[in-house]
């Protein structure tokens, strides 16, 4: 069976270890991110079994859904396992599908807080991350509610997402910052930047939408690489940002059993020195 614990252990912050392959929750909603999924009964099945193969971290947000990704965690998951870490964003409004507009004030990332951790059913959120700079609040301000946040013992760890390195910069100055969530893929590193910050302050990458596998201009390699491991090119997409950096935790979604399970699969691929440096010849 596969199992999560293949992909080996990382430490989030000074106490929350979790295993490195984690699970992305957007997906089980309804399409454009709006509303319920399709099919409920497969979205609860499809996180308890991700629990089931190992993965010890998951992540969502309040604008899943809105609210519907976080309702869903807690039906299917809770009482929590011990050793299970959940991550929620804030940061997003949300009036339809596939549409979101950012929203850095304070008073409305207070509330959207408070709105996770009773629709998590927790006392405090293990790891609270700004989803998105907002344009026109001061970034500072933003993290400031964060960290605001935390002091209350609302939030136990802060995290940011979609920013540069200024603003790692700047969020760190104000915060203890313990993770970035950024997009970041073999076809993608336009984020690089950001994780060469991470690995120099030891701080959890978790890159967004990593399969973008399929967008890659490839001569055949990506598929060569993944025959000789009797896999897809998404697993060897997976496996090759577990061997990227050392803080790297992907999170890589999906609404099928099916496809989870090949994800989680992914944790066990070992590529080799040459197979690295083809990848990363690749854009």
């Amino acid at each position: 069976m596969p199992s999560a614990a293949r992909a080996g252990m990382i430490t989030i912050g000074p106490d929350l270890e979790v295993r490195r392959l984690g699970y992305g929750a957007m997906r089980l909603t309804g399409e454009g991110v709006w509303g319920p999924a399709d099919d409920e009964a497969n979205a609860l099945d499809v996180l308890r079994r991700a629990v089931d193969l190992g993965v010890t971290f998951i992540d969502t947000a309040n604008s899943y859904g809105p609210e519907v990704n976080e309702t869903y965690i807690r039906e299917a998951l809770s009482p929590y396992p011990a050793e299970l870490v959940i991550a929620t964003k804030g940061g997003f409004m949300r009036s339809g599908p596939s549409k979101w507009e950012p929203n850095g004030n304070p008073e409305y990332l207070r509330e959207q807080c408070e709105g996770s951790i009773k629709r998590l059913g927790v006392d405090a959120i293990q790891l609270y991350q700004l989803h998105v700079p907002d344009p026109n609040v001061p970034y500072a301000e933003s993290v400031g509610a964060l960290a605001d946040l935390k002091r209350e013992g609302k939030i136990q760890h802060v995290g940011i997402s979609n920013v540069d390195s200024l603003q790692l910069e700047i969020a760190s100055e104000i915060v203890d910052v313990v993770s970035v969530q950024n997009r970041f893929s073999i076809a993608d590193r336009s984020s690089l930047e950001v994780l060469l910050a991470c690995e120099r302050h030891e701080i959890a990458f978790i890159p967004w939408f990593p399969l973008v596998s399929g967008h890659v201009k490839d001569d055949g390699v990506l598929a060569s690489i993944a025959a000789a491991h009797d896999a897809t090119v998404f697993q060897i997409a997976i496996a090759w940002l577990l061997a990227r950096s050392p803080v790297i935790v992907p999170i890589p979604g999906t609404s099928s059993l099916a496809h989870l399970e090949e994800n989680v699969a992914a944790a066990a691929i070992r590529l080799n020195e040459t197979e690295m440096r083809e990848l990363e010849a690749l854009s």
